[in-house]
């Protein structure tokens, strides 16, 4: 009796053993919360699914990718964090600072990504770029430096530009208008602030830039989405004014905008794998730096300023990073 239930007792722990090497391994769960509609995210999504492929990850396979767009709708932020959180995920990606507020707000367990952030110091997200603490961490695009570049490479393309349009984001922190209107004087400029809520404000504030005689139009950073999901509508706008326009993204110009300066956003959202890659591995999201942007890109549309009877310096030309023809 003692050996056959020693045998019984064997024979249950190899069927166990059996049992639990069948079981399917835990597939991760990538929460992706985007401000802006899918049709203009699509680059950056892709840009994203080929980072994580670099690092052996394939959607489907061996990892699992649930994807929220807010539709540059944000009170809608709150809703979808929310719901990528009861299912849950193992880590939240973030298209910028507003939305990971919004995920941040909702769990404070669930480590978070920031793919194109601004300052996320100012705005409270992480505690130092080195240390970020919490469970928030990601890439910043230094927007707040760039908007007075843009100005600077405006004024180099119009030496006698005076008046300039400004569309900043309802959800923006107010720090890349500050810089903006700081440097103002110095190179000449008059800002024009284009006071937009919602899309159907867009309209009306490209006709204030044509009362006030503005030369050119200015576009800051959008956490909010907003302009992302109304791309397309901005520049046409642009166009049917012939206001020679400079973006915060290069996707604007792929779009038909006239020209962007910009950290390059698709460089942005790929390194996101390798965050997800580390937090997957053990790594404490507060322990992970922020990163900031070594990749800067001067896009222009030679097209498009061939359409709005504009022509470019060649020393101006010489300078893009890219020129679409």
């Amino acid at each position: 009796m003692r050996k056959a239930g020693v045998l019984s007792i064997l024979v249950l722990l190899a069927v166990a053993v059996v049992a639990d090497a069948q079981q399917p391994k835990k597939v991760p769960r990538i929460g992706f919360l985007i401000a802006a509609t899918r049709d203009a995210q699509s680059a950056r999504i892709k840009a994203f699914r080929h980072g994580l492929h670099e690092l052996g990850y394939i959607e489907g396979q061996n990892i699992a990718i649930e994807y929220r767009y807010a539709e540059g709708k944000t009170d809608r932020f709150a809703e979808l964090a929310a719901d990528l959180v009861r299912l849950p995920v193992d880590v939240i990606v973030v298209s910028n600072n507003t939305v990971a507020r919004a995920a941040s707000n909702a769990t404070k367990i669930i480590p978070i990504v920031i793919a194109s952030g601004a300052d996320p110091v100012a705005a409270g997200l992480v505690v130092s770029l080195a240390r970020p603490g919490g469970n928030v961490t990601g890439l910043t695009n230094v927007t707040t430096d760039l908007g007075v570049k843009r100005l600077e490479l405006l004024k180099e393309i119009f030496p006698k530009l005076i008046r300039v349009a400004v569309l900043p984001s309802p959800g923006s922190l107010g720090l890349e208008l500050k810089e903006m209107r700081a440097a103002a004087p110095s190179l000449k400029m008059q800002l024009h602030i284009l006071e937009v809520r919602i899309s159907d404000d867009l309209e009306r504030a490209f006709e204030r830039a044509t009362k006030v005689g503005a030369g050119a139009l200015a576009v800051t950073a959008d956490p909010t989405g907003l302009f992302v999901a109304n791309q397309k509508q901005i520049v046409e706008l642009a166009a049917k004014k012939r206001l020679p326009a400079i973006y915060n993204s290069s996707t604007y110009v792929n779009a038909g905008g006239l020209m962007s300066y910009a950290a390059n956003d698709l460089e942005n959202y790929r390194r996101v794998s390798v965050y997800i890659d580390k937090i997957l591995k053990g790594a404490k999201p507060g322990d992970l730096p922020v990163e900031q942007p070594t990749k800067f890109e001067f896009v222009i549309n030679l097209k498009t300023a061939k359409q709005i009877g504009l022509t470019i310096p060649p020393n101006v030309l010489a300078r893009a990073d890219k020129v679409i023809k």
